[in-house]
């Protein structure tokens, strides 16, 4: 399989992370090769991790809290840079990650909807023409004009998702934000990643909720102490997650 037939490439890919923030390294120590000896203070969050996804494929990553599933995503995002191996993507990003972050409180719902757009990529002519629809898929039209430090969590959510929602791009990342909000909201979430699918964007989904996984992905990606345990079926991948840690 070439290159231009895939979504996302991930070639041994290892990050790690400081227990404290004494002893920061330098930015001479990140082009060192001393930089990739592991020290004492230092934990990997991900080592030795490799797969390859196709576009439209629908993909749950899969474990316990603290096993590197957010860092995954935040490093398919661009967010993060791997200490180790590559990450390759083949398009736009859609990042639900960290959902709420990004909007100013000071600013009003209309301003932040216009800058969180901006920052995603959207042009003016594009803001405009969506604004409407993200302000009302929100269900937040009374409150356009507040600022957005004034709204509810749940009111975040919902406009935060709305925004991201609205991008074109063909690859969605989405870690845990249907976990927030009211029954009925996250019913509307659910239909509108629905509709993503059916555009044959591909996604990569991560959560704790076994009947979400099932609802939405295919393929699944186990992480287990930090690596990458299975690449299966998701059906496999829940009946080898609950074999490893049953409940109770």
């Amino acid at each position: 399989m070439s290159a231009s037939d895939l979504a996302i490439e991930v070639r041994d890919l290892g990050v790690r992370f400081r227990r404290n923030k004494r002893g920061r390294r330098s930015i001479k120590d990140l082009f060192s090769n001393a930089s990739r000896r592991t020290r004492p203070d230092e934990f990997w969050a991900l080592r030795d991790v490799s797969f390859t996804v196709t576009p439209g494929e629908s993909i749950g990553v899969v474990g316990r809290n603290g096993q590197g599933k957010s860092t995954l995503l935040k490093l398919v995002a661009g967010v993060l840079l791997p200490d180790e191996g590559d990450v390759t993507v083949h398009g736009g990003v859609a990042p639900l990650i960290e959902i709420t972050g990004g909007f100013v409180g000071d600013l009003s719902v209309r301003e932040n909807v216009r800058l969180t757009s901006g920052l995603h990529g959207m042009s003016r002519a594009e803001v405009n023409r969506r604004f409407d629809g993200i302000i009302d898929f929100a269900e937040i039209r009374d409150f356009v004009d507040t600022p957005y430090k004034h709204l509810s969590n749940g009111m975040k959510v919902r406009l935060a998702f709305s925004v991201v929602s609205q991008l074109e791009e063909p690859i969605l990342l989405v870690d845990e934000v249907l976990a927030v909000g009211d029954k009925a909201f996250r019913e509307k979430c659910y239909r509108r990643i629905d509709e993503l699918l059916a555009e044959g964007r591909t996604l990569f989904f991560v959560s704790h909720s076994e009947k979400d996984l099932r609802r939405f992905c295919t393929r699944g990606l186990y992480l287990d102490k930090h690596r990458l345990a299975l690449d299966a079926p998701i059906a496999d991948v829940l009946d080898r997650y609950n074999a490893d840690y049953p409940i109770g």
